[in-house]
C-alpha cells in the first residue's frame, strides 16, 4: 500500500534516510533532526512531500520529493529526492508502487518530468531504473556547492552589493 506520509512517520522516515545513508556509505551524511524533517514536510510553507510504502500496516520504504520547474516546457516536475525500501521489503513491488504513484502525481498534474539522481556505482537500482524505462541522462553531471566553498561564493554577493533573494 502506497500513502502519503503523516507527521507520525517522520520518525521512521528520518530512520530510513540513516539507513539509506549507510546502505549509499555515507552514514555521516545523513544530519537531518525530526524538528527539520516535520518543517519541511509539514510546516506552513512544505518544500517537501513524502509517501510511504507499507506492507502488514508497516512502513517498510518512503519516497521524499519536492517539485523543480522546467524552463524549457514551461511545466513543475517531480525530483526524486531519495527512494528507500528496506531490504528485507525489498523485490515485492514496493519500490515500483512508488514511483508509479509518483509519476500518476505528474501526470494528473500536467507535470512533465519526473527525475532523480543514482550513484553510478548502484548496478541494482540502476538496473531496476532502466527495467521501468527510465533513461539516464548522458551528458550531464551534476554539480553542488557545500560548505566553505558555498559560504565563500555567497560572500561575493556582499562584495558586489547584492542582497539575498527571497524565496
Amino acid at each position: 500500500m502506497i500513502r502519503e506520509a503523516a507527521v507520525a512517520d517522520v520518525p521512521v522516515i528520518l530512520a530510513m534516510i540513516h539507513e539509506l545513508a549507510t546502505y549509499e556509505r555515507a552514514p555521516e551524511a545523513a544530519q537531518a533532526t525530526e524538528a527539520q524533517l516535520t518543517e519541511a514536510l509539514f510546516g506552513p510553507q512544505p518544500a517537501a512531500f513524502a509517501l510511504m510504502a507499507e506492507e502488514d500496516g508497516e512502513p517498510v520504504g518512503f519516497a521524499l520529493w519536492f517539485r523543480n520547474f522546467s524552463t524549457w516546457t514551461g511545466t513543475h516536475g517531480v525530483y526524486l529526492e531519495d527512494l528507500y525500501v528496506r531490504p528485507d521489503a525489498r523485490g515485492a513491488g514496493h519500490g515500483k508502487a512508488l514511483l508509479a504513484a509518483l509519476a500518476e502525481t505528474c501526470v494528473a498534474r500536467g507535470y512533465e518530468r519526473f527525475e532523480w539522481s543514482v550513484l553510478d556505482w548502484n548496478e541494482p537500482s540502476i538496473g531496476f531504473y532502466r527495467s521501468i524505462g527510465a533513461q539516464p541522462m548522458d551528458g550531464w553531471t551534476v554539480f553542488r556547492l557545500t560548505g566553505k566553498e558555498l559560504h565563500a561564493l555567497a560572500d561575493t554577493t556582499r562584495v558586489n552589493g547584492a542582497s539575498p533573494s527571497r524565496i
